[in-house]
């Protein structure tokens, strides 16, 4: 019906399933060019604006209620639709309690709304007009919805105004500060900021490991033996990195290419298949960087391993290594050597450090390792 035609771009292309950013380029009709418009909002969960031929989606992601239901066992009081069609973008929960109080101002509208026992207990003690002003003026913010927690009884006049503004209400047997965790962390994950990035992500020893270089250089090959050395996959080819927290990314496999591994002059290959449920995983945190290069004798290579390098990516700098790859090289050892040396750096010990101050040479603290908190880190 149209040609589609998708122009990657070096920061956050995600070439699989929920991309960042996204320029896509029509040669269609006006009808036709409306009808891509809403299969590209269907599509994403976001919400794409046009600018002439193209369409830029949104950086903003969304949940839907119907998972949040699902993931927390929530029930229904009152849905103004199909839960499936309802989004939620914040990952931020309030507790009304000066809101139902009378002070208004500073009030987010956009988080979702707990109601516990403290706060059910006021508003019985309001008067019934009082009540049904508050709840009246809760709802008609448009709050993304309303729960009312620890299996507590929906006010009548919640349902009245949630009803008048189609806010959804949903009950459950939880305790509030327990939901409140919970939820606060799946909604961050759920809606953390995120890239796709070209590469093979494996656990090594425990260590996330993102290995990156040109195409051809042999990521997937090192990954494989890695596999074979009872290591374990998390994605090969596009990795896609989600920030949730500010010192933490996290990285998994699109949905359509996971456990797939591709192999020149083999092809594709399942790895869970292949190997067995021990050598995949779904995601893991991403520890250190490892790029593949091509050995050039004229390059000066890290010898001593004393200056920590890093690479940003998303904001959090995440400790990196170059290795040349050259025939001879066992990459897969190397890289499991690599990712013990960066658990014990990240323990405080330092091989490099340690010989030299053996052989009576003065050895000063570096700004990188000083920047390195243990807190910052699992064991």
């Amino acid at each position: 019906m149209y040609n589609k035609y998708i122009m990657e771009i070096p920061i956050g292309f995600v070439f699989a399933s929920r991309p960042i950013f996204r320029l896509v380029i029509l040669s269609a009709t006006g009808e036709e060019f409306s009808e891509f418009h809403k299969q590209e909002n269907e599509r994403s969960g976001q919400d794409a604006r046009v600018e002439g031929m193209v369409v830029i989606l949104a950086t903003q992601y969304s949940v839907s209620l119907a998972k949040i239901i699902r993931e927390f066992s929530l029930e229904a009081a009152y849905l103004p639709g199909d839960p499936a069609d309802i989004k939620i973008s914040s990952a931020d929960i309030n507790r009304p309690g000066l809101f139902i109080n009378g002070f208004y101002e500073y009030f987010d509208s956009e988080r979702i709304q707990m109601l516990g026992k403290m706060e059910n207990a006021f508003l019985l003690d309001l008067p019934k007009d009082v009540l049904r002003e508050r709840m009246d003026r809760l709802c008609a913010y448009h709050v993304p919805m309303v729960i009312v927690t620890r299996g507590l009884e929906v006010l009548p006049e919640l349902l009245e105004a949630a009803q008048k503004y189609q806010v959804p209400v949903l009950t459950t047997q939880e305790q509030t500060t327990n939901l409140t965790v919970s939820m606060i962390t799946f909604l961050n994950k759920e809606l953390a900021p995120r890239i796709t990035r070209h590469g093979v992500l494996v656990e090594v020893y425990g260590e996330g490991i993102m290995i990156t270089g040109d195409s051809g250089v042999g990521k997937s090959e090192c990954a494989m033996e890695l596999v074979k050395r009872g290591h374990r996959l998390i994605a090969d080819d596009a990795i896609e990195i989600r920030k949730i927290s500010n010192r933490r990314l996290v990285g998994t496999s699109p949905d359509n290419i996971r456990h797939f591994m591709e192999l020149r002059g083999v092809g594709i290959i399942n790895a869970r298949r292949l190997f067995g449920m021990g050598s995949v995983k779904t995601t893991e945190k991403i520890d250190m960087i490892v790029h593949l290069e091509q050995w050039n004798p004229e390059k000066v290579y890290d010898r001593m391993g004393m200056e920590n390098e890093y690479t940003e990516v998303l904001g959090i700098k995440i400790p990196a290594l170059t290795i040349p790859v050259k025939p001879g090289r066992n990459l897969a050892i190397i890289i499991e050597v690599a990712a013990m040396n960066n658990r014990q750096k990240k323990m405080g010990y330092n091989a490099a450090r340690e010989l030299l101050q053996k052989l009576g040479m003065p050895v000063e603290a570096t700004d990188s390792e000083d920047e390195i908190e243990e807190s910052d880190w699992d064991f």
